[in-house]
C-alpha cells in the first residue's frame, strides 16, 4: 500500500498563525497532528481555507503541533493518497471514515461440488469474481440474463443429489442440468460450469466464437435456417454483453491505465490497475530526450508488476476504482487491457496527450 504514498509530504512543525497564512490555496490531501496520538486527515481544493477553518471549528490553536499535505493534480491522486493516509494514521476505522461502500460482483464459488453463480459484494478465495458493477441491482441484472446461456443451476441450497429431489422450474424449463435428482454427474455438471468460466473470463468471447462458428457452418452448408438461429443467438449474446458497461471483468484479469495530469510540467501520472489491484501513480515525462516515447512507455507497461494483496486489501482497491469509474466526477481517460500481449497503445498514447493539455 505503501507505493500509493508515491512522494514525501510537505511538513509544518509547531506551525504558527504565520505559517498556515503562508500555505498555498491548492487541492491536497492534509494531515493536522495535536500531539504524538492525535491526527485529523482530509482532502480538500482549497489547502488554505479548510486548514484555517478546521484549526478554529476544532480549537487547534493552541494545541496544533504539525502539519502535513500533500499537493495533488487530480480527483483520483487525492482518492488513493488520501484512502492511503487514513488507512496508515485509522488502521481500524478508516473504512467508515471514508464511506467506502465495496461493490458487487457475479461470484462462482468454485469450491462448491455443484457450483453455482451469485450476486456478492464480498472477495474470497477459490471463487470466480466478475465485475464491479455500478449497483447490485445491474450485477442480478447480468446474472440472470447470461445464465439463459447455460444450464447451471440456480438453487441456493447445498445439493444431496437423489432422483426423489422435487427439482424446480428451470429443470422443467431444460434451463437446468438437474443435478439435484441426480440426472448429471459431478464430473458432466463440472463441464457447464468451465463454460460459464470460460464465459466470464473471455468477456463473452468463447460463447461469441462458438455461436459465430456455427452460424458460419450452417450458412457454408445452406442450411439457412439454422444459420440466421445462431445469428440470433450471437445478437443476443452482444445484447446481454453490453449490460455489463466496460468495467466489468474477472478481477484476476482486470487490467488498465488511467493517463491523468502531473503537478510537473511535461509530464503524466499513468495510474495502473494490474490484477485488480492499484499500481502508482507511475511518472512519465513525454519530453525526455535521446528515445522514443512509444518505447519508453512499453519498457514502462512491461516492468508493471501485481502488488500482493491480502483478499481484503484488493477488494478495497477494486472499491476505489468502482468509486472514480462510476463517478460524477470522474475525470482522465480509462483504456481497458483485455490482452497483454495486445496492450494498446495509440489508446494510452491519445489519452496521455489528452492528460497533458488538461494540465496546461
Amino acid at each position: 500500500m505503501h507505493e500509493l504514498l508515491h512522494a514525501a509530504p510537505e511538513e509544518l512543525p509547531q506551525p504558527s498563525a504565520a505559517d498556515l497564512e503562508a500555505l498555498p490555496d491548492v487541492p491536497a490531501v492534509f494531515v493536522l497532528r495535536a500531539g504524538y496520538r492525535s491526527a485529523y486527515a482530509a482532502r480538500t481544493t482549497v489547502l488554505r481555507r479548510r486548514v484555517r477553518r478546521v484549526v478554529r471549528l476544532l480549537g487547534l490553536e493552541d494545541v496544533l503541533t504539525g502539519v502535513e499535505y500533500w499537493p495533488i493534480a487530480s480527483p483520483l491522486e487525492g482518492g488513493l493518497l488520501h484512502y492511503t493516509v487514513m488507512r496508515r494514521i485509522y488502521p481500524d476505522q478508516y473504512l467508515r471514515l471514508l464511506r467506502l461502500r465495496m461493490p458487487s460482483y457475479v461470484k462462482c464459488t468454485l469450491s462448491n461440488a455443484f457450483p453455482r453463480t451469485h450476486v456478492s459484494a464480498r472477495i474470497g478465495s477459490r471463487s470466480l469474481h466478475y465485475g464491479p458493477f455500478r449497483s447490485r441491482a445491474e450485477a442480478e441484472n447480468f446474472e440472470s440474463q447470461f445464465l439463459d446461456f447455460f444450464q447451471l443451476r440456480r438453487c441456493q441450497e447445498d445439493l444431496e443429489p437423489t432422483p426423489e429431489h422435487p427439482g424446480c422450474i428451470y429443470g422443467e424449463m431444460n434451463k437446468c442440468l438437474r443435478p439435484c435428482q441426480a440426472v448429471v454427474g459431478a464430473a458432466e455438471y463440472r463441464g457447464e460450469v468451465q463454460r460459464v468460466v470460460d464465459f466470464l473470463s473471455t468477456n463473452g468471447a468463447s460463447l461469441l466464437a462458438s455461436a459465430s462458428a456455427a452460424r458460419d457452418r450452417f450458412s457454408e452448408e445452406m442450411n439457412f435456417e439454422e444459420a440466421a438461429r445462431q445469428h440470433q443467438r450471437c445478437e443476443r449474446i452482444h445484447a446481454v454483453l453490453s449490460l455489463r458497461g466496460d468495467l466489468p471483468r474477472d478481477v484476476e484479469r482486470l487490467y488498465g491505465v488511467v493517463p491523468l495530469p502531473s503537478l510537473i510540467a511535461g509530464t503524466v501520472n499513468l495510474y495502473f490497475i494490474w490484477q485488480g489491484a492499484w499500481v502508482g501513480p507511475l511518472p512519465f515525462s513525454v519530453e525526455q530526450p535521446g528515445s522514443s516515447l512509444d518505447h519508453r512507455l512499453r519498457d514502462v507497461i512491461d516492468g508493471v508488476e501485481t502488488p500482493r494483496l491480502s483478499l481484503q486489501e484488493k477488494q478495497e482497491h477494486l472499491a476505489l476504482l468502482a468509486r472514480w469509474y462510476y463517478s460524477s466526477w470522474r475525470e482522465g481517460d480509462w483504456i481497458a487491457i483485455d490482452d497483454r500481449a495486445r496492450v494498446p497503445y495509440r489508446k494510452i498514447v491519445r489519452a496521455i496527450s489528452k492528460a497533458l493539455s488538461s494540465a496546461k
